[in-house]
């Protein structure tokens, strides 16, 4: 393979995904993602941007998502969050090896406007340990905004990856 790193199956489909009309991206992406992740899909998270560098999702504020004053819950929140990580994570992990959250942090920095959107992010050493080391771990950047722009939470998300057993 000329040392290129063998894709996993989430970033081959997610590539061959790519080669569609633009306009099936999303469905197509959030789709695939949400078949896994099912209370994703219950929040009805989506999915517009998925490589191996960068995931972008959003989450609309929808009455299934709302809290009591109106915006979207906290847990939804966290479940953003979470799932850009966690999406990330798996676009760079081998199929052999598992992801793991480890621990998550969530402060609460102020109601959100609107809908949300995260955007979680590797660096080139991050990828690379995914790839080479049986078992390790790391934090995931990402970014969580509302509708106008502003952070109404501060996310810490810890991934772990192990070999998978047999």
């Amino acid at each position: 393979m000329n040392g290129t790193p063998k894709r996993n199956r989430l970033a081959l489909a997610a590539d061959l995904i790519q080669h569609l009309p633009r306009r099936l991206h999303e469905p197509l992406l959030s789709r695939l993602f949400c078949s896994q992740v099912r209370f994703a899909g219950t929040a009805n998270v989506r999915i517009q941007k998925l490589s191996d560098d960068e995931v972008r999702m959003s989450l609309a504020n929808r009455r299934r998502v709302r809290n009591h004053i109106g915006g979207v819950h906290a847990a939804a929140m966290a479940l953003l969050a979470e799932s850009a990580s966690g999406c990330m994570v798996s676009m760079n992990l081998p199929d052999h090896k598992l992801p793991l959250i480890k621990h998550l942090k969530v402060d609460y920095l102020r109601r959100a406007s609107g809908g949300l959107r995260a955007i979680a992010t590797l660096t080139a050493e991050q990828r690379r340990a995914m790839l080479e080391e049986d078992k390790g771990e790391t934090q995931i950047q990402v970014s969580v905004l509302d509708d106008t722009g502003s952070e109404p939470v501060r996310c810490e998300m810890h991934w772990a990856w192990i070999t998978k057993w047999k």
